[in-house]
């Protein structure tokens, strides 16, 4: 390696980020990779998390331990918070970094529409912190629910109210639903964990929007059977501690997790070009930002056309890894060739669509492969190969291989840990409060 090579810098180490790093190693190019965490998370696995399937390590693996073996690519943990495409400079929260070519990664967050004071009542699902805290929320219920002598009050806590009706919502409502009936009944004494109420809200008029409808209406029938209520045309206006509005209508829950938009990283607004509604913004057909074809703008974060189909790209992990590669490609060229070329004469990016499946439970998916509709144990078995297959590490697939296995056989979630606080809310009949029984738990325990 030498010090003239362009030095590429890419900012976000998810899909994109990660599989355009791995693409550029046998490029002549210095490699700088930069994410707030140090590790990749496989995301499409992240509700499973959420619901005490797996544990977060089955998931996410250490950039530096996936780069480490490639000499020309260096990792950074840092915060990028602007950029300045004109000095060709990346601010950082402790610095700055130059580069000569760029590409910006950084994804998208959840969106509340607005309303952002609904974030700490319903939490959404973008992280391994927001995995393990949806997780604890919901198994601290289950335990809070054991304690409470008041039935009324016992039946808020067990309801559980999922706003958005994508594949997260589904997913999440799904397994929620099947974990309570069939996975944790016997570890109660006091409780019948089986009464737990699953509320699954969508604003649209059927579920999984990005579908074709007969999938969509499969989708809803299984959620159904699970036990799951799913609420169609139903618009949440308020969300607060004792639950959710729609329109006018309160529905009381202790628990509310969100799946309903996302908006794209600020980070984009930074580079000084047009960007839509969600922030993300509007590349040119080589993935790069207009007047800095230096700068380019993979997954989440960009709004992109597909040429040949006339159809956005769908924020999705196929679509962000075929980014980063696409993009690899040109700076790899480029890099060989001694010099850039302007955006015209570079191939255009062209998405290919290999299909999209969500699984609602134990053995139950909806999926459309190649233009194929599939539903049901087939389409289930298709989602969890693919989603072992492009898992980072030979131990990742073992582990998920094996847990799902045992899962799937005795219906059991070994992952049932509660971790960070432990706040229980525990409400009490007036006459327990005014006369509390010798050696009485208090209204509120904290551990």
């Amino acid at each position: 390696m030498t010090i003239n090579q362009p030095h590429v810098v890419i900012l976000g180490g998810g899909f994109g980020g990660l599989y355009a790093a791995k693409a550029l190693r046998r490029a002549p190019v210095r490699v700088t990779l930069i994410d707030r965490c140090n590790h990749h998370l496989f995301q499409p696995l992240l509700y499973e998390v959420a619901t005490a399937a797996l544990s977060p390590a089955d998931i996410a693996a250490p950039i530096r331990t996936i780069l480490s073996r490639q000499r020309n690519a260096t990792v950074l943990l840092a915060q990028a918070t602007s950029i300045d495409v004109n000095r060709r400079m990346v601010t950082l929260s402790d610095g700055e970094i130059g580069y000569d070519i760029l590409m910006v990664a950084t994804g998208a967050t959840h969106s509340y529409f607005g309303n952002e004071q609904w974030a700490a009542e319903a939490p959404g699902l973008k992280s391994i912190e927001d995995a393990t805290e949806i997780r604890r929320r919901f198994l601290l219920a289950f335990e809070s629910a054991e304690r409470e002598t008041d039935p009324e009050a016992r039946k808020i806590e067990l309801t559980f109210i999922i706003v958005g009706g994508g594949p997260t919502g589904v997913e999440l409502a799904g397994t929620m639903s099947e974990l309570a009936r069939r996975s944790i009944p016997r570890d109660f004494r006091s409780i019948d964990t089986k009464t737990a109420r699953v509320i699954l809200l969508e604003g649209g008029d059927r579920l999984l929007a990005a579908y074709p409808p007969d999938l969509s209406a499969k989708a809803k029938r299984s959620l159904e059977r699970l036990g799951v209520e799913v609420r169609l045309s139903s618009r949440v206006t308020h969300i607060d501690a004792s639950g959710v509005k729609i329109g006018e209508e309160h529905v009381a829950a202790r628990n509310v997790f969100w799946a309903a938009g996302v908006q794209a990283s600020a980070l984009g607004r930074s580079l000084g070009v047009p960007v839509d509604r969600a922030g993300r913004v509007e590349v040119q057909a080589d993935l790069s930002v207009p007047g800095h074809p230096e700068v380019f703008v993979i997954g989440d974060l960009a709004k992109v056309t597909d040429g040949r189909s006339g159809k956005e790209v769908p924020g999705i992990a196929p679509a962000a890894m075929q980014m980063g590669r696409h993009v690899a490609r040109i700076i790899s060229r480029e890099a060989a060739s001694g010099g850039g070329t302007s955006p015209a004469q570079r191939p255009p990016f062209r998405y290919i669509d290999k299909g999209m499946l969500a699984t609602i439970g134990r053995a139950k998916a909806v999926g459309l492969i190649l233009g194929v509709h599939v539903s049901g144990l087939i389409a289930w078995l298709t989602w969890a190969l693919i989603h072992i297959t492009y898992l980072i590490g030979f131990r990742n697939r073992l582990l998920v291989m094996l847990q799902w296995a045992w899962a799937y056989i005795i219906f059991r979630r070994g992952a049932r840990l509660i971790t960070g606080p432990v706040d229980l809310e525990l409400t009490r009949s007036s006459e327990e409060k005014a006369k509390p029984e010798s050696g009485a738990v208090p209204g509120k325990a904290r551990g």
